[in-house]
C-alpha cells in the first residue's frame, strides 16, 4: 500500500486541542508527516515538523500549505479569562486572523490542500436550558455566540474554491493533557467537587479521543462537508457530572457552590463564572446519522479511561 506523503498541517497544534490530536497521530501509528504552526521555536521531533508563525501573517510557513493533504485550525485564545475588552478582542482577533493568514496562503499555493477542517464552538447557542440543540438549532444570544458566529463566517466567506471545508462546533473537552477536566478534578481531590449555581445546566462534553477521530474522519472522508456539532451523545447536568466526577476519584459529597460564591471566586481566579453557570443540551445528530461510533458515549467510561 503506499504512503501518502502529504503532510497535515496543525495550526496552533501546541495548544492543548493541537498536541492532543498530535499524540494521537502518533498512537495510532499515522504515517503522515504532521507540519504544526506554533508561536513556539521551530524544530523536529520524528514526523512531525514544527513551524514557527504569529497566526497573523504569512511567512516561510506558507510554503508547507502547497501541497498538503490538510489543514487542521485550532488556533483561538483561551476563554478561561475575564471578558473585559481588551480580552473580548484578543479572543476575537486570535480566531479571525488564523483563517484570514491560513485563507491567504492557500490562495498563494499551487495545489491547496483537499481539506480544511476548522475548528468553532458549541457555545454558539448560548446558554438554553433544558432545550435540546443540533446542527439545525438557532444560534444563540451573548458574547460566546457573537464570537462563534464571527468565527464561522470568517471560514464560510475565505476563498477557497478548491477546498473542501468541514467546520466543527466542539463542546466541552476532556483529555489527560489539559483542559478544564484536571481543574475540576483537583477542585474534586481537595473536596470542592459539588455542583455549581443551580447545577442543572448541561454540560456537553467529549473525550480527546472522539474528538481527534472526527478531526481524521473528516479529513479523509468525503462526504463529510459543512457544520457538525462535536459531543458525547449523552450530556449530562453540572449535578450529574460532578456526582459522577466525585465517584469517579473515590471523594465523599460536597456542598453546591452557590451562584454568588462562583462570581466572587471568578474575580480572584480572572476567569469569567458563566463557564461555570451556563450550559447547553447539545447532541451530534449528524455524526450520529452517519454512523460514528463513539468509543466514549457515556461520561462513566469517559472519565474511568482518563482518571
Amino acid at each position: 500500500m503506499e504512503i501518502d506523503q502529504r503532510p497535515i498541517i496543525i495550526a496552533g497544534g501546541s495548544g492543548f486541542l493541537g498536541q492532543s490530536l498530535v499524540q494521537h497521530l502518533r498512537a495510532i501509528g499515522c504515517d503522515e508527516s504532521v507540519v504544526v504552526l506554533t508561536r513556539g521555536p521551530s524544530g523536529d521531533d520524528g514526523n512531525v515538523r514544527y513551524e514557527k508563525w504569529d497566526a497573523q501573517t504569512i511567512g516561510d510557513w506558507a510554503k508547507k500549505i502547497d501541497g498538503a493533504k490538510a489543514i487542521v485550525n485550532v488556533v483561538g485564545r483561551t476563554v478561561d479569562c475575564v471578558k473585559n475588552a481588551r480580552n473580548k478582542k484578543v479572543i476575537l482577533d486570535s480566531r479571525i486572523d488564523s483563517v484570514r493568514v491560513l485563507a491567504e496562503a492557500c490562495n498563494r499555493a499551487k495545489t491547496p490542500p483537499a481539506v480544511w477542517v476548522q475548528a468553532a464552538t458549541a457555545h454558539i447557542f448560548g446558554d438554553t436550558g433544558e432545550e435540546i440543540l443540533d446542527e439545525s438549532s438557532p444560534i444563540g444570544t451573548g458574547f460566546a455566540p457573537i464570537i462563534g458566529t464571527a468565527w464561522e463566517k470568517a471560514f464560510n466567506e475565505a476563498d477557497l474554491p478548491n477546498t473542501r471545508r468541514v467546520t466543527l462546533r466542539i463542546s466541552f473537552v476532556i483529555g489527560r493533557g489539559g483542559g478544564a477536566l484536571k481543574t475540576l478534578a483537583l477542585l474534586t481531590r481537595l473536596g470542592l467537587g459539588g455542583p455549581t449555581g443551580s447545577g442543572k445546566q448541561y454540560m456537553s462534553w467529549v473525550h480527546e479521543y472522539d474528538l481527534n477521530q472526527t478531526i481524521l474522519r473528516a479529513i479523509d472522508t468525503p462526504m463529510m462537508d459543512g457544520i457538525y456539532v462535536v459531543t458525547a451523545p449523552k450530556p449530562e447536568t453540572n449535578d450529574d457530572f460532578m456526582r459522577m466526577l466525585r465517584t469517579q476519584l473515590r471523594r465523599p459529597w460536597s456542598p453546591r457552590v452557590p451562584e454568588w460564591a462562583v462570581r466572587v471566586g471568578a474575580v480572584f481566579l480572572r476567569t469569567d463564572p458563566e463557564l461555570a453557570l451556563y450550559g447547553r443540551r447539545c447532541v451530534p445528530t449528524r455524526l450520529t446519522n452517519e454512523g460514528f461510533a463513539f468509543r466514549f458515549p457515556d461520561l462513566h467510561s469517559a472519565l474511568a479511561d482518563l482518571l
